[in-house]
């Protein structure tokens, strides 16, 4: 693997406090200016985050929790964050729920007869190993299961059609997850027997898109199918006929269990100069779906925090504070590493100064919105001023918590930094079986990787209290 230890630090020895860029933040001192533009040019030219990206998909591939993609991935972190530079390495473990997802047949039988192709969501039970056929009812979205007659679903199988949106900030995900949630309970609550639904995806593709749902306990278990979007089109310009509509699920997917398997989050740090109990986090999933590669959700994100950690790893001389990456076990199946972490290091989190994480998205960065202290804004401006330039604007909000798992260490007081990539085509590839190397923007990479990079050097050098 192509590694930047000599190229940047070569770049980097030649610095001198008489070194400022023009291009530079007033605020930033001139050192630090020097240093953040040498990583500016040294970055943006190499492929290391791909190089990992590469590997990771082609030695490791699907990561799913309680498969054994999920332990090679363990050994894999490991052993590539010692070999980046980072002078601390170690896993924390605990426990998560096992789910297994066997194997699934989609029949439309009457009117029509048609295979469909889907998948099923993640946790839901199967089908008691024979086949369930029942008619389908269609509704347009959750609150039209929600608000159906009790009993009126008695022994048919519930359908709802909510079709994404696509947007450059992915928010049309949190219109259509509900469903994907909620909807086998809500389904079984009114007597249904089983669960489909149109995939959370924006894509066209005969692909159907996974994801974690949760039952209620309170009413039956019933499968929970996502079917792609040109099979959910099929069905309903077959409802669009006004004939009843006979559907036939067979899956032996495991349902809950009760089992649990070992997980472990993977931490490295690189060790601060003079403040070195002071912690910059940057945080990724290590988990994936057991479908695709995982290169996309959460490959890209490991790409990027690994490699910036070797990148102030090898700077000639250590920031102050110490650059942690964490890469997060089990976040697929509901942040479970990350409800660990947060537990483990409950007494020392106030040394996490402040974090970012990347779980989202395949284009170029063009916003970062702060989590900080009123005081610290000014600092957040003055990086915010520097990252002008390569399009990133900043936002007129101070809400960031933090993304995905690193929004748990937000509600747990640490100050956050949300970079917002362009996610136009996320969703097109999200728990698919599309997730694949192929799909990875890599010019986007280059630009992102920088960019956390820099965050990094910029937290690390700085004497900031992102608290206050």
């Amino acid at each position: 693997m192509k590694t930047m230890k000599r190229p940047l630090a070569v770049a980097l020895l030649g610095i001198t406090s008489a070194i400022f860029s023009a291009s530079s933040a007033a605020a930033l001192s001139e050192q630090q200016v020097a240093v953040m533009d040498s990583i500016n040019t040294t970055v943006k030219q190499d492929t290391l985050s791909y190089s990992l990206i590469e590997s990771l998909t082609t030695e490791v591939g699907p990561r799913m929790v309680g498969t054994p993609g999920s332990d090679l991935a363990t050994d894999w972190a490991v052993n590539k964050l010692k070999s980046l530079g980072f002078d601390k390495v170690w896993i924390e473990e605990s426990q998560a729920q096992l789910w297994q997802r066997g194997d699934l047949t989609l029949q439309i039988n009457a009117p029509f007869p048609h295979k469909v192709v889907g998948l099923a969501l993640g946790g839901s039970v199967g089908t008691n190993g024979k086949p369930l056929t029942a008619d389908v009812v269609h509704f347009d979205d959750l609150a039209a299961l929600q608000a159906a007659p009790a009993g009126s679903l008695k022994g048919k199988i519930a359908y709802v059609g909510y079709k994404m949106e696509r947007h450059i900030d992915g928010h049309g995900y949190g219109k259509a997850v509900g469903a994907r949630v909620a909807g086998a309970s809500a389904a079984a609550s009114k007597g249904a027997v089983a669960f489909l639904m149109r995939s959370v995806g924006t894509d066209s593709n005969r692909i159907g898109h996974t994801g974690v749902m949760r039952y209620d306990d309170a009413q039956p278990k019933i499968p929970a199918i996502a079917i792609s979007n040109p099979d959910a089109d099929l069905l309903e310009n077959m409802f669009s006929r006004n004939q009843p509509i006979s559907f036939t699920i067979n899956t032996n997917a495991s349902g809950p269990t009760g089992k649990t398997v070992t997980i472990a989050n993977v931490i490295g740090d690189v060790t601060g100069s003079s403040k070195p109990n002071e912690v910059v986090t940057l945080g990724a999933h290590i988990d994936s779906w057991d479908v695709g590669t995982g290169a996309i959700d959460d490959g890209i994100g490991m790409g990027i925090i690994m490699a910036a950690g070797h990148y102030i790893a090898t700077l000639p001389e250590r920031p102050a504070r110490t650059l942690r990456v964490i890469l997060f076990a089990a976040e697929e199946v509901g942040l479970v590493g990350a409800e660990d972490y947060v537990k483990r290091h409950a007494g020392d989190m106030a040394q996490n100064v402040i974090g970012a994480e990347w779980d989202f998205g395949n284009g170029a960065i063009y916003k970062m919105e702060p989590g900080v202290g009123p005081t610290a804004l000014n600092a957040i401006r003055d990086l915010a001023e520097y990252l002008a330039p390569m399009g990133v604007a900043l936002a007129t909000t101070n809400t960031a918590k933090g993304q995905s798992d690193m929004s748990l260490l937000g509600k747990a007081g640490q100050p956050a930094v949300n970079f917002a990539p362009d996610g136009l085509d996320y969703f097109d590839f999200h728990h698919t079986e599309n997730d694949t190397l192929d799909k990875v923007d890599q010019d986007a990479l280059k630009v992102n990787t920088t960019i956390y990079t820099l965050f990094a050097y910029f937290a690390t050098s700085s004497d900031t209290d992102f608290r206050k």
